[in-house]
């Protein structure tokens, strides 16, 4: 039931581009109900971002925290929060933007880019920065062959990732509406099985 996953000339499973989507009981502590867009996965591992869970901070509140001044107070960008992405480098921010653009340190991702140089957040503090902006500090990561055993563990499902979905759901809707791609309601998949 899972979405369609490309294999490399070694018959290796490629999630890049995916979304992981957390099944409840199997998946605990900070990941546990969370989406992931899988930004890259290769024979190294996996680095993700979760896409679900909004922090207090705003795109504006972490602007002013590394000293770049809005030029336009209380734009849409601005006001959008700030994910948690994940558990690894909490202190680091990394930016999922469409276009692409050309900007320091990106990984390409077809129309995506993730960056995680200062130059996109001073493009979108000025007000010309990508279109679609999710920021994330921190990353959900897997070391080599981490994240294949936890797919054969049925941790997670796999559905083909939607920009929309990324950029235009609201966060508190995100889980369902990846689930409703593979054709699931989130009641069908409760954790913990009651007793009569």
């Amino acid at each position: 039931m899972s979405a369609t996953v490309e294999q490399d000339a070694t018959g290796r499973v490629d999630f890049s581009g995916q979304f992981l989507v957390a099944m409840p009981g199997v998946v605990s502590g900070s990941l546990a109900n969370t989406v992931i867009y899988v930004c890259e996965h290769n024979e190294n591992g996996a680095l993700g971002l979760v896409i679900n869970r909004p922090t207090d901070l705003t795109v504006g509140d972490l602007l002013k925290r590394i000293e770049l001044e809005p030029a336009q107070e209380g734009s849409a960008s601005q006001q959008a929060p700030v994910f948690f992405g994940g558990p690894v480098q909490t202190d680091r921010g990394f930016v999922l933007h469409e276009p692409a653009g050309e900007y320091n340190s990106s990984i390409h991702l077809g129309n995506l880019a993730l960056t995680t140089s200062r130059d996109v957040l001073q493009d979108v503090s000025q007000g010309k920065g990508p279109g679609r902006v999710l920021v994330t500090l921190g990353y959900a990561g897997w070391g080599a062959g981490q994240l294949e055993s936890e797919m054969a563990q049925n941790a997670w499902l796999n559905v083909s990732s939607s920009e929309d979905i990324l950029f235009d759901v609201p966060s508190e809707q995100r889980y369902s509406a990846a689930l409703a791609k593979l054709g699931i309601d989130p009641l069908m998949l409760a954790g913990d099985v009651g007793h009569a």
